[in-house]
């Protein structure tokens, strides 16, 4: 009997340490999910206006990222503002930076061309949803 006695301890600490692993994924797996990410159930793209800031924020040539309301603007001309979703298409997080051109996901390194929306590099595959945009009293409205 004794002999089993530290077989039996082994299986149930392998257990454990599996248990502990399926916890721990689980757990990492959520961190990439769209709602822990994109402030829960909040959409992609504006459903109503929101007031950005100024539109002299935007360089020409430029963009800006409006992170706390999810949304890229580019100015390419004078006046002629493009604006985007900065919420990864891949996993829902929200992109973090831009580095020459390129909106940065931080979750798992997919870019944006922050002028187009289009994909740069992966994982993501669809490009960042088109955000309408005006200016109103010098100020950028989305949405």
């Amino acid at each position: 009997m004794s002999a089993q006695q530290p077989a039996a301890r082994r299986t149930v600490l392998k257990g454990a340490a599996a248990l502990a692993g399926a916890v721990g994924a689980g757990t990492a797996l959520t961190a990439c999910s769209t709602e822990s990410n994109s402030g829960a159930g909040s959409p992609a793209v504006p459903k109503e206006p929101v007031e950005l800031g100024g539109a002299a924020d935007v360089p020409v040539g430029g963009a800006k990222l409006f992170r706390e309301r999810k949304v890229v603007v580019s100015c390419q001309a004078e006046g002629q503002y493009k604006a985007f979703s900065a919420q990864c298409t891949h996993a829902g997080c929200v992109l973090d930076k831009i580095v020459e051109g390129e909106g940065n996901c931080p979750c798992h390194g997919s870019r944006f061309d922050v002028t187009t929306g289009k994909v740069l590099r992966g994982p993501a595959t669809d490009p960042l949803p088109a955000v309408p945009v005006k200016v109103e009293n010098g100020k950028l409205i989305a949405g």
